[in-house]
């Protein structure tokens, strides 16, 4: 087993990819692997070296050694965001493209036999298939991708650097309790204001407290229609 590198993660997978026809999907494919391509080298990354394990809706990418992690935050959300938005003019909502990304960094065993052996892609696959990020990016309905970054990296390079206004950044609890995780996340969506976003619409609505008082249910008056000491109900049974 050789030596670990210590390198930056990327993970991105497509929403509602599963709900399209064999033809959607293929489309959809050929158009991810053409604006994550596109997205790198407008961002001054290089693709090419990448080393990609791939899904049909996705894929997980370690970059190489070296890669800058301001660049790769700050920049590769924001211009996938444009490239989606300009490729999803005109489309029904079936065949529009939406994204999740997850960035993390850490050590990766780049010659495990079946993948890449490292806490830090379990991470980052975590990050990306977190029910919290897939709920950020439904409660925007006219954005294009939500990115989360790990808590490590929001603190050295998002509030550091500030390429993107931190106070934009929402910060959650990641959690997938099947899998035994949950980790600090902040999550970001390009033009939009996750910090100050409503709750989302599909958030169950908190149950009234009752006031004080009597509450009758299922029950039919005779007599004066007012409730008090001496007056008589009874039930509709009778």
């Amino acid at each position: 087993m050789q030596d670990p590198h210590r390198r930056v993660l990327v993970a991105a997978d497509m929403e509602s990819y599963s709900g399209r026809n064999n033809v959607l999907q293929y489309r959809a494919q050929i158009a991810f692997r053409q604006i994550m391509g596109d997205a790198a080298a407008q961002a001054g990354l290089d693709r090419i070296d990448w080393l990609i394990q791939q899904g049909g809706d996705g894929e997980l990418a370690i970059l190489p050694s070296g890669t800058s992690e301001r660049t790769v935050v700050a920049r590769l959300a924001p211009t996938v965001d444009r490239l989606l938005r300009e490729h999803n003019q005109g489309l029904t909502a079936t065949a529009r493209i939406r994204l999740r990304l997850a960035v993390h960094q850490g050590l990766v065993h780049l010659d495990g036999a079946n993948g890449f052996p490292s806490d830090a892609v379990v991470h980052v696959c975590r990050l990306i298939d977190s029910p919290q990020l897939k709920k950020a990016l439904r409660a925007f309905p006219d954005a294009n991708v939500a990115l989360a970054v790990s808590d490590s990296l929001y603190h050295e390079v998002v509030e550091h650097y500030r390429d993107l206004r931190p106070e934009q950044f929402g910060e959650v609890r990641a959690e997938i309790p099947d899998k035994g995780f949950s980790a600090t996340a902040w999550i970001y969506v390009p033009g939009e204001n996750v910090r100050g976003a409503p709750p989302e619409p599909d958030m169950p609505t908190p149950t009234p407290t009752p006031t004080a008082g009597q509450t009758f249910s299922g029950i039919t008056t005779h007599g004066p229609a007012q409730f008090g000491n001496h007056n008589e109900m009874r039930n509709s049974d009778g």
